[in-house]
């Protein structure tokens, strides 16, 4: 007799949301594809609307919340809130290292949650900082990418912003594992949700303010920076696993630009007497 394994309806309609956004992203790739698309970027029409889509929700309504935030709250509660929330991540971060062999990792991400939510007042005062207990941020993207996931096109996200295919798959996961899902009362948890946009955004100001002064383009340096960083933090998982084996050195060139690396320029020449 044969046995059938029954799926929830609620993990039924997440796989078809996902098998739809997959569908669709193949279809925008299919149209944006052309002899001068990036091979990078095949949505970059698409993306570019998105960012600036995004660029006026945070000029309407992210940012001037982040300077009322930054101008009212005083330095110290903004720590105390930034801790905290950074405390609720270092649970989903350990359950990643763990998924990627990174044993060291996780249990310092755990024993981290640990000591900030018993001794630290939930997170507010960061005890393992001052134990010297390290941080290491991760997420089911990077977990995909440890295990081979190509990182796929850039994609730009209404609201989340920078991403890849790999990584917009993985969001439902990492938004489904967020702790502040579990906090009873919506008006609770959405008020969580706000003050953890508006804290981080508030952390960014300085940094949006240099970028929109120094970028030619902001689209592409964004675009240039983010794929740079995922691409770091997924090799970094790679050379941190328990296998302990290090990335081929050899062949950079020929590594696939899905997964958002760009080949280094070549050394100038320095011969002398040029």
């Amino acid at each position: 007799m044969t046995s059938m394994v029954l799926i929830p309806a609620s993990a039924a309609r997440r796989l078809l949301r996902l098998a739809a956004l997959a569908l669709v992203l193949a279809g925008l790739a299919g149209c944006a594809s052309g002899p001068d698309a990036n091979p990078r970027d095949p949505f970059e029409p698409f993306n570019r609307k998105m960012l600036e889509f995004n660029e006026a929700v945070d000029s309407v309504a992210l940012e001037p919340a982040a300077r009322a935030y930054r101008d009212a709250v005083p330095p110290l509660v903004r720590t105390g809130v930034s801790n905290f929330f950074g405390n609720m991540r270092d649970l989903w971060s350990g359950v990643n290292s763990l998924l990627q062999l990174k044993l060291q990792n996780a249990a310092e991400n755990l024993l981290r949650f640990q000591v900030n939510t018993l001794f630290g007042l939930a997170g507010i005062l960061d005890i393992a900082s001052e134990m010297n207990i390290e941080r290491h941020t991760e997420d089911l993207g990077q977990t995909l990418g440890r295990w081979g996931v190509p990182a796929g096109p850039y994609l730009m996200l209404p609201v989340f912003g920078p991403s890849t295919v790999r990584d917009a798959l993985a969001l439902p996961v990492d938004r489904r594992a967020d702790p502040l899902g579990s906090v009873e009362g919506w008006d609770a948890r959405w008020s969580l949700y706000v003050l953890r946009a508006v804290d981080g955004r508030a952390n960014l100001l300085r940094v949006t303010s240099v970028l929109g002064e120094a970028a030619l383009d902001k689209y592409s340096f964004i675009r240039d920076a983010h794929l740079q960083r995922r691409r770091a933090e997924v090799v970094e998982s790679k050379r941190s696993g328990s296998d302990g084996r290090e990335p081929a050195a050899e062949g950079d060139a020929q590594r696939p630009a899905s997964d958002g690396y760009v080949p280094p320029e070549p050394a100038p020449d320095t011969a002398p007497g040029r």
